[in-house]
């Protein structure tokens, strides 16, 4: 089977492929031939897709501007350009299938697919549906996804299959060997701990709520991994050169073997984007959520919230974010086992351990009524 993929822009759009690929080559029934990534040079893409050794090619495409109208003739050419772009790459590689997760890069080469009746698919991975899946929906022949909110928004129900996020089945998959915390941070590994993260640059709320409440998380009989990210961890540092730090309370810098350490947390405070959410409810890990403001549609609210409504996370907004309820919310998972153990019931629930499996056997599906 001979496949493209594409999506751009963010990891919730490429971390699904990556994971898709990696199952498909598992199973062999594709190598590295048999597949091609189309994305931007620009986006986030150009960086992880060729470094994992996934044939990569790009397209000049950009998304509309709503503040600057007349870019936006400027974006309807180079959308007409990419579409003629895409056809030459489609021509070329001949593809049985085109699956597409978002991003204005998968609108151009998924549209021209379906217009040359090559079978192509979507798949959604938040809550809120993006405007190029919604613009696809119209011309795909099938529409996979993972939250139930997510299919409302799709007028296309008889295309639609919920199949969950790809990035669950592998997060289950890795053999990564498992983080030895007494080893590598001198903590008990019988203490509840919590992980405190905002992805692998960090989060500045994040980090400076953890800044505020150390005197009260200090005295706390539960133990505290906080990764910084990269991008702060110096100048937190510095901050805290002369402050004794607590026992209980480990800085570092990012978490280089998350599903390896993630099946030890008691729970996990994090954003929601959809990569992260697919990783605590395969695991069934309970979260506290303060999602990010500073993304389209406010999605990740709305994904936290979905989480939320099930019983697998307590969601913060961060204009309401203090110690007080940051603290408390902690407290509440992790000195209560019965409550945790009902939120990581919740969260394996919304897990789907074979989500690359269900979406491979749609692609399978596709292909075969084709031929």
């Amino acid at each position: 089977m001979k496949i493209i993929f594409s999506g751009g822009g963010t990891g919730g759009h490429i971390y699904p492929i990556m994971a898709l690929i990696e199952r498909l080559k598992e199973r062999n029934i594709v190598t590295n031939e048999d597949i091609l990534f189309v994305g931007t040079e620009k986006g986030l893409e150009s960086k992880i897709v060729p470094a994992a050794g996934v044939p990569f090619k790009t397209l000049k495409i950009q998304g509309f501007d709503r503040r600057h109208l007349l870019k936006n003739f400027e974006t309807i050419k180079l959308f007409l350009d990419a579409n003629k772009q895409a056809k030459r790459i489609l021509k070329s590689f001949k593809p049985d299938i085109v699956l597409g997760t978002g991003g204005y890069v998968s609108g151009a080469i998924v549209y021209t697919a379906a217009k040359m009746h090559i079978p192509t698919m979507i798949h959604e991975s938040n809550s809120v549906v993006g405007l190029a899946n919604k613009f696809l929906a119209h011309y795909v022949d099938k529409i996979c996804y993972t939250f139930d909110d997510a299919a409302k928004q799709f007028p296309e129900k008889k295309k639609l299959v919920k199949t969950g996020n790809p990035r669950s089945q592998q997060v289950l998959g890795l053999n990564e060997s498992k983080v030895d915390i007494k080893q590598k941070w001198g903590l008990n590994p019988n203490v509840p701990t919590v992980l405190i993260f905002g992805g692998s640059r960090g989060a500045l709320a994040i980090n400076q709520i953890v800044k505020k409440s150390l005197p009260e998380l200090e005295q706390k009989p539960y133990q505290i991994i906080w990764a910084t990210g990269q991008l702060y961890y110096g100048n937190i540092k510095k901050e805290l050169a002369d402050h004794k730090l607590s026992e209980n309370i480990k800085i570092v810098p990012y978490i280089d073997n998350m599903p390896g350490l993630l099946p030890q947390m008691t729970c996990v405070v994090a954003r929601s984007g959809a990569t992260s959410l697919a990783e605590f409810t395969a695991l069934g890990v309970p979260v506290i959520l303060i999602p990010s403001p500073n993304v389209t549609h406010n999605h990740q609210m709305k994904n936290a919230l979905d989480l939320e409504k099930a019983g697998a996370a307590l969601v913060i907004s961060e204009n309401d974010l203090n110690p007080n309820n940051f603290v408390s919310s902690i407290d509440h998972i992790l000195l209560d086992q019965n409550y945790a153990k009902k939120m990581s019931q919740a969260s394996k629930q919304l897990g789907v351990p074979d989500a690359s499996d269900q979406v491979i056997k749609v692609m399978e599906e596709l292909v075969k009524k084709n031929n």
